[in-house]
């Protein structure tokens, strides 16, 4: 393995520290680092945004391929031996690694499960959303659990898939906007 192949993630993945995750229904982009501290000793937050994230996959190749083929992300580097693959939308940077029994991996479940729940991304507009929902309606390794709706009272609209290895994804429309240039 090359030095570019190891370092070529990790710049990556520096760059992306003041990403902040996709908004909730308190929308990230309206929080600001005075907002988060008010009330507090602390200046400011410690932290700045989600470096990378990385999930433990039954299914390598196709967690891969739904991020690569119909998301349209781009694979940026991998571990072999591990074996593990980096992806990237140039916004958020995720690290795939193989279980290493992937036949006795267990898919999480909220309610008996301490970890993540589901991994939110953010999608331009309302129109992006409604075809990406009817792609992964026909992906033969995804289950939309359900399309798109208000989150809550809204303004945000999103929908929630489990992909390949039961990993959770949610796809969110800030605002609820049907175009991007809204």
């Amino acid at each position: 393995m090359s030095v570019r192949s190891l370092v070529a993630p990790l710049v990556i993945a520096a760059s992306l520290v003041p990403y902040a995750l996709s908004p909730h229904p308190v929308a990230a982009e309206t929080i600001s680092a005075a907002d988060v501290t008010a009330g507090s000793d602390l200046p400011a937050p410690i932290t700045r945004g989600v470096n990378h994230i990385g999930f433990t996959v039954s299914d390598l190749d196709g967690t891969t391929s739904l991020f690569t083929d119909t998301l349209g992300w781009r694979e940026v580097g991998g571990d072999p031996s591990y074996p593990a693959r980096f992806v990237t939308d140039g916004a958020a940077f995720v690290t795939l690694w193989q279980a290493t029994e992937p036949e006795r991996a267990v898919a999480f479940d909220r309610k008996h499960n301490v970890g993540l729940h589901h991994f939110a991304m953010t999608v331009p507009d309302l129109e992006t959303l409604e075809a990406l929902h009817k792609t992964l309606l026909a992906h033969p390794k995804v289950q939309v659990e359900f399309g798109p709706e208000l989150n809550g009272n809204g303004p945000t609209i999103h929908m929630m898939v489990k992909g390949p290895s039961g990993l959770r994804l949610e796809f969110a429309v800030p605002g609820g906007r049907r175009r991007a240039s809204e």
